[in-house]
């Protein structure tokens, strides 16, 4: 089992930035990608962004320039930075992690509580 714990989530005024940070625990010697979804009020779960054990990133349509994942300096954290925050990112932020390094037709394995961001004046 692994366990996902999600940090950094908080009030922001548009145009600001965020650092979300994700550590795993537990049997992380089976990840082999970690990565970021977020939902927004009324709608469905998005995935934002995912990085490989390899140090391959990919990132969804609406995360593309302003969004930047990495791995922290633990092999088991990894990091959202969110530049130019719109009130459109208020979301909550969920980690997540797979065994798999591509994950096709079903959903990820483990998952985070999720943190609240809220971006607003």
């Amino acid at each position: 089992q692994v366990q996902l714990v999600e940090s950094g989530g908080g009030l922001v005024q548009p145009g600001g930035s965020l650092r979300l940070s994700c550590a795993a625990s537990g049997s992380i010697f089976s990840i082999n990608v970690m990565g970021w979804y977020r939902q927004a009020p009324g709608k469905q779960r998005e995935w934002v962004a995912s990085l490989t054990s390899g140090g391959s990133a990919n990132y969804g349509d609406s995360a593309k320039g302003r969004f930047t994942i990495s791995r922290g300096n633990a092999k088991n954290t990894v990091s959202l930075q969110i530049d130019s925050l719109k009130p459109e990112d208020t979301a909550v932020y969920y980690c997540a992690a797979d065994p798999m390094t591509v994950v096709v037709g079903r959903p990820w394995e483990y998952w985070g509580q999720g943190t609240q961001v809220i971006v607003s004046s």
